[in-house]
């Protein structure tokens, strides 16, 4: 009996786990694009710099006030040298995903977000000549295929929007590559992640923030009609980014790594649904089919690396990268990266 009720209890913990992550997620999104199309804040450089400020001040109170989680800690040569380079990828990551959320609609940000895998196992093909199991490249045809079929058909096409989701997705990859490398030897939960990355990430973008939209801000500032309830839906958003990490890290202790998987395929296609509900932007049909290919292609990719990785030692296999679900998190936006 007390088996079965242990049973039920991770069973329902692991679907309030995986609600409370897509209620996070979408929300995030939403007020994004809500911040970008309805209040006229047409800064994206501005906006993740203020999810940068928000999740620091959020990591230091978690680990240092709270402490609800141990500090993994550092050497002070290791946060320049291992850091610092990962902070940069991470900015570029955050700041393409909400250049590319200014210019074009949610679903189709979202899908092209979901040709991450594909530029991961073609970067490490092609730069560090790693073999992968054909059923790994038969997985990315239907991600592929979903792509072109809902960029041809796409009927709010901006190719300054798509390009920044597609360098976004690069920019995800080489992340993740390099996690494998720079990272080794620490453990970072996506908490941690936040706590040594936004600081740095902050530094970086703050310069860029202020000469390239200070004047912009300044004027947003000045001949906007509601600037108190604006503000605070714009530094909300920030606050629930960092919330957003708290949640990555709760799904992935509650989860399996199918179930992770396939649960964030099915978030992706919330934040599609959930979006168009409310902007209305139009999609047709053909586009709606791209897009479910393309999910229904990441899930079968997540369930391929699955398999080749529950193979007997010994048996060829395609390296695992990355080696967890931890070094999979982009850490503060996507599919798996999922702060936009």
């Amino acid at each position: 009996m007390e088996e079965v009720w242990l049973c039920q209890w991770s069973t329902i913990r692991s679907l309030l786990a995986i609600l409370q992550w897509w209620g996070f997620n979408v929300t995030v999104i939403v007020m994004n694009k809500w911040i970008f199309q309805k209040l006229d804040f047409k800064f994206p450089l501005s906006v993740s710099c203020i999810h940068f400020i928000c999740s620091a001040i959020g990591a230091y109170i978690v680990i240092k006030v709270l402490k609800l989680k141990p500090l993994i800690v550092v050497d002070p040569e290791d946060r320049w040298r291992r850091i610092f380079p990962m902070s940069f990828v991470f900015c570029i990551n955050i700041v393409l995903g909400n250049v590319s959320l200014r210019y074009i609609p949610v679903s189709f940000m979202q899908t092209i977000k979901s040709f991450t895998p594909a530029t991961t196992v073609i970067l490490q093909w092609l730069i560090w000549r790693k073999y992968f199991d054909w059923r790994i490249w038969a997985s990315l045809i239907p991600i592929v295929g979903g792509i072109l079929l809902t960029s041809v058909t796409e009927l709010s096409f901006n190719m300054f929007g798509f390009c920044a989701a597609l360098f976004g997705c690069l920019a995800t990859s080489t992340k993740t590559i390099l996690a494998e490398s720079l990272l080794h030897g620490y453990k970072f939960d996506s908490i941690n992640t936040v706590y040594y990355m936004a600081p740095f990430a902050t530094m970086i973008l703050a310069v860029p923030a202020m000469l390239l939209e200070g004047n912009g801000v300044l004027e947003w500032l000045h001949t906007h009609p509601s600037i108190v309830p604006s503000l605070i839906i714009i530094f909300s958003s920030g606050v629930l980014a960092f919330c957003l990490n708290f949640s990555i890290f709760y799904v992935i202790h509650s989860t399996t790594a199918v179930t992770f998987n396939v649960a964030g395929n099915l978030k992706v296609a919330l934040a599609v649904l959930v979006s168009w509900m409310i902007f209305r932007n139009p999609i047709s049909g053909l586009n709606a089919v791209g897009c479910a290919i393309t999910l229904v292609g990441c899930t079968f990719y997540g369930y391929v690396r699955h398999i080749i990785s529950q193979q007997p030692p010994g048996t060829p296999r395609t390296p695992r990268t990355p080696r967890n679900r931890v070094e999979l998190l982009p850490l503060v936006n996507d599919k798996l990266d999922d702060k936009v």
